[in-house]
């Protein structure tokens, strides 16, 4: 077999592959930290508050609900009190769940309360989940509600008597469902609120308001956990993990009008 001397290749050209392949190497293998971060090409915007509170997964867990949800939302995160730059172009403003100090983050927050109040009035939408429900009340919190909050646990003829994580019955729409709790409000309004959801003992649960010309969607259990926040506490839910009622509390409270 004769001996065939191979051609050698410019310097730079050869570079350049190795560049190419490391590159191509590195995307392929390397873990995709933004895997569950992809974001629609269009949609509408939501700011997700993801400053100091006690659960790393709140924030996430609704950011991903909204952007598989029907209308398919652009998420953004802020990490301090939003100013009025933050909410500049988004439709809705989310204030998750985490934290069991509701004085202190209060403290974080307070500074953008009026920035809050004036962007909900003049048409933008609040949705708060547990306790981002608790700070759409007035003490404290951004005092979005027509009336004020107050914990479940702390009800009369309450059937969930401390913290503990747990899956609690509801009526939603007169069906009855069941969502994932902790120590989450209920509401206590005047008139003009559109009830979606009741505890056992008849106490708001999940709520939706008019503000201004803006509206205010809250809700005491968690309609965003998903499978390993049942997992993790060893809790089951009857109905299947499901996201219908996130879905459904999302456009009511910031879908067309």
């Amino acid at each position: 077999m004769a001996h065939r001397t191979l051609a050698h290749r410019p310097l730079v050209s050869v570079l350049v592959s190795v560049l190419v392949i490391a590159t191509l190497l590195a995307v392929g293998c390397a873990p995709s930290s933004f895997a569950g971060e992809r974001q629609p090409a269009e949609g509408p915007l939501a700011v997700i508050y993801d400053g100091p509170q006690g659960c790393p997964d709140c924030a996430p867990a609704i950011a991903k609900v909204l952007r598989e949800a029907p209308q398919h939302y652009r998420v953004r995160y802020v990490k301090a009190a939003p100013k009025a730059s933050d909410l500049a172009g988004a439709k809705l403003y989310v204030q998750p769940g985490g934290g069991s100090d509701l004085e202190r983050t209060w403290r974080d927050l307070k500074s953008s309360a009026e920035v809050v109040r004036t962007w909900v009035r003049e048409g933008g939408s609040y949705l708060g989940l547990c306790f981002g429900g608790y700070l759409a009340g007035r003490n404290p919190g951004f005092d979005l509600l027509p009336g004020d909050t107050n914990g479940y646990i702390d009800s009369p003829n309450t059937t969930v008597p401390d913290g503990r994580d747990t899956v609690v019955p509801v009526t939603w729409k007169g069906k009855p469902r069941h969502m994932y709790f902790q120590d989450g409000p209920a509401f206590f309004l005047n008139k003009g609120a559109d009830v979606l959801a009741t505890y056992p003992n008849g106490d708001a649960a999940v709520v939706v308001a008019p503000y201004g010309k803006g509206r205010v969607g809250v809700s005491g259990p968690h309609p965003e956990a998903d499978e390993s926040w049942y997992a993790e506490k060893g809790l089951h839910n009857p109905d299947g993990v499901r996201f219908d009622l996130a879905y459904e509390l999302i456009e009511a409270t910031a879908g067309q009008r």
